[in-house]
């Protein structure tokens, strides 16, 4: 008798998991291709995706990190298509989720920091978003080294602010830290090692090296040429 109730009370659990199973799956299905649309700018389809996202993500709680995760897509969506009133509550709400959930240090609070910074500076709003660069600069340093890939983009998203407020020391400064960290832990090759050469090479231009800046973007015209990669806008 013992042994029967055991096993009912087995399968009224898994009968309750399923749900959320499917839920997740849902979840993940929707992520996958919103995701993709995204990357071909395909920003209505990636909206709707996303939008489905997220009623499946808030089924799964008000402070689980997959709902702060599609928060953040989403806002990167509206971001995308210059739609920044409707981007900058989504990126808030998601960090608040995210900080709660994983912690005041995790590598994805640090993303959504960057993120949340990238629209200020799209707006001009320099000085709302050095904090979060800086933040987002501490916590991969800490947590993933300081010669980590990640920490080298975060660099050099803080350089591009001071180069858009005209602190060329201090951007040049850290356009130097992230290309050297790039180039180490990436290979003289890659594709973002190119990116930080191009934008080393535009404050050299804005500064009257030109001679120094030929030189880098002869390097970073190679470096695409090999990869058969295009420039895009940061």
């Amino acid at each position: 008798m013992q042994s029967k109730k055991r096993w009912l009370l087995v399968g009224v659990l898994c009968l309750a998991l399923l749900p959320a199973a499917a839920q997740e799956a849902r979840w993940e299905s929707f992520m996958t291709g919103a995701v993709k649309a995204a990357r071909e700018a395909n920003y209505a389809e990636a909206e709707r995706l996303l939008l489905a996202a997220l009623a499946e993500a808030q089924k799964l709680g008000p402070e689980d990190p997959r709902l702060g995760t599609t928060l953040t897509h989403l806002a990167e969506v509206y971001r995308a298509q210059g739609r920044y009133a409707e981007a900058e509550p989504l990126y808030q709400r998601a960090l608040t989720i995210l900080e709660k959930a994983l912690g005041p240090e995790h590598p994805n609070l640090a993303t959504s920091l960057s993120n949340l910074a990238m629209l200020y500076r799209a707006q001009g709003k320099y000085a709302e978003a050095e904090p979060l660069y800086q933040r987002a600069l501490a916590i991969f340093e800490k947590v993933l080294g300081p010669e980590h890939p990640n920490v080298a983009t975060s660099l050099n998203n803080l350089a591009l602010l001071y180069d858009a407020q005209g602190q060329y020391a201090e951007a040049e400064s850290l356009y130097q830290r992230s290309l050297a960290i790039h180039e180490k832990a990436l290979g003289p090759e890659h594709p973002d090692v190119a990116t930080s050469l191009e934008n080393y090479a535009t404050l050299l231009r804005k500064t009257k090296r030109e001679a120094e800046a030929e030189k880098l973007e002869g390097r970073a015209k190679a470096i695409r040429a090999k990869h058969g990669s295009k420039t895009f806008p940061d």
